[in-house]
C-alpha cells in the first residue's frame, strides 16, 4: 500500500455512542430478566416466551454493535491506493509586481506597505481557482521571484518570506520591472494576462509609462497599479534591523515617502488597466478580483493532472449494512402455538 490516510478522523467522537449502546443493552437486559422472574413462573417463562433463545438474543445484539462500528469507520473517511485523473483548467495568468524597496518599509500603513501588499496579494489569490499566478520582486532590479504556477498554498508561503534583502540594488525602476513581469508569462496568447502592481509609486526615471504602453500595444497586457502610502504627509523609512528606532536618513534629515499616484494613473491609463488608490486604507481585494480580474478573457490551458487518494468508506458502508440486514432476519420469530393448558381447559 503506497499511502494511507484517515481524511475525518475527528468522526472517531461517534464511537462513544457504541458505549453507550453496550451500556444501555446491558442495563436493558438486566431489568428485562428481573423483570420476568418476578412477575412469572419458570414455567410460565417458557410458554410466554417460547420462541426466545438467549444465543438469538446475543447475535442480534453483536448485529447491532457491528453495525455501529462499521458506521463509524465508514464515517472516518479511509483513504488508500493513488488515483489520477486529468482535469481540464481554464483562467488567466497574473503576474504580481511587488516594490520590495526600502521605502516599502514605511508605516505609514500598518504594520507596513511591504506586509499590506502582501496581505492584498493573498487576499486575491484566495478569491482565485484555476488561475496562473507568478511574482517578480522589484527595487533598483527586477527579478522573477516564483515562474507561473496554479499551486496556490506554495505561492503563498514563499510570498511570506520576501522583503528587500531579496534583491541587492536599492531604488525603484518601475519600468524595468514591467518589462521583468511581462517576459514571465508562459502562453503567447495575451489576451488573457494581466500585471498588478503594489508599489508607492516611486520611480527613478526608468519610463515606466512607455513600457506600459509597450507591452500592452505588443502584447495585450493590462496594467492593474495598487497605490500604497500616505500620499500626503508619507511615512518615514525604517532602516532595516533597526526595530523602528532607527529611521532612514538623507543629508542629516529623516527621509520621508509619499505616495505617488501620478506616475501609477499614468501606467494604468497607457495599459487600459485601472488604478487603485489604496492609500492608507483597506481595500476589498474579492472586489478588485470580480471587479477587473476576472472581467479578463479566460483561456483554456492544458488539462490538469491530480493525484489523489481513492476513498474506500464503501468496504466499511457495505458490512454495516449487511449486519444489520442480520439483526433483522434475526427479530423474525415464528408464531407461537396456542397450548390448551396455557389457554383454558
Amino acid at each position: 500500500m503506497d499511502s494511507f490516510e484517515i481524511s475525518q478522523l475527528g468522526n472517531l467522537k461517534w464511537s462513544w455512542g457504541l458505549l453507550c449502546v453496550v451500556i444501555l443493552m446491558t442495563h436493558a437486559a438486566f431489568w428485562k430478566t428481573r423483570a420476568r422472574r418476578l412477575f412469572a413462573s419458570s414455567e410460565m417463562m417458557k410458554r410466554m416466551w417460547i420462541d426466545s433463545s438467549p444465543l438469538r438474543s446475543f447475535s442480534q445484539k453483536c448485529c447491532v454493535l457491528l453495525t455501529m462500528v462499521f458506521l463509524v469507520l465508514s464515517l472516518m473517511d479511509f483513504r488508500w491506493g493513488q488515483v489520477q485523473r486529468e482535469l481540464p483548467q481554464r483562467g488567466i495568468e497574473v503576474m504580481f509586481l511587488l516594490d520590495v524597496s526600502k521605502s516599502m518599509l514605511a508605516e505609514d500603513v500598518k504594520p507596513n506597505r511591504l506586509e499590506r501588499a502582501k496581505q492584498m496579494i493573498r487576499d486575491t489569490v484566495d478569491e482565485m481557482s484555476g488561475d496562473r499566478i507568478g511574482l517578480t520582486l522589484f527595487a533598483g532590479e527586477a527579478r522573477q521571484r516564483i515562474p507561473m504556477t496554479n499551486h496556490y498554498e506554495e505561492f503563498k508561503l514563499t510570498l511570506a518570506e520576501v522583503g528587500p534583502e531579496d534583491l541587492t540594488t536599492g531604488g525603484s525602476r518601475l519600468g524595468d520591472a514591467i518589462r521583468v513581469a511581462a517576459d514571465g508569462f508562459l502562453a503567447k496568447r495575451n489576451d488573457h494576462q494581466a500585471i498588478v502592481i503594489f508599489t508607492d509609486g516611486e520611480d527613478q526615471e526608468s519610463d515606466p509609462v512607455g513600457m506600459a504602453k509597450e507591452v500592452f500595444e505588443d502584447r495585450g497586457i493590462q496594467i492593474f497599479p495598487i497605490g500604497l502610502g500616505d500620499f500626503r504627509t508619507g511615512g518615514r523609512v525604517p532602516l532595516v534591523g533597526s526595530d523602528g528606532d532607527r529611521y532612514l536618513q538623507f543629508k542629516g534629515e529623516q527621509v520621508w515617502s509619499k505616495l505617488d499616484g501620478q506616475v501609477l494613473s499614468a501606467v494604468a491609463q497607457a495599459s487600459q488597466g485601472e488604478y487603485i488608490p489604496a492609500g492608507t486604507k483597506l481595500v476589498k481585494m474579492s472586489d478588485f478580483y470580480y471587479g477587473y480580474l476576472a472581467a479578463i478573457e479566460q483561456l483554456e490551458f492544458e488539462k490538469a493532472t491530480f493525484s489523489r487518494l481513492e476513498a474506500r468508506y464503501q468496504w466499511f458502508l457495505a458490512p454495516a449494512i449487511l449486519a444489520l440486514l442480520m439483526e433483522w432476519l434475526l427479530s423474525i420469530r415464528k408464531p407461537i402455538q396456542e397450548d390448551a393448558d396455557f389457554v383454558n381447559p
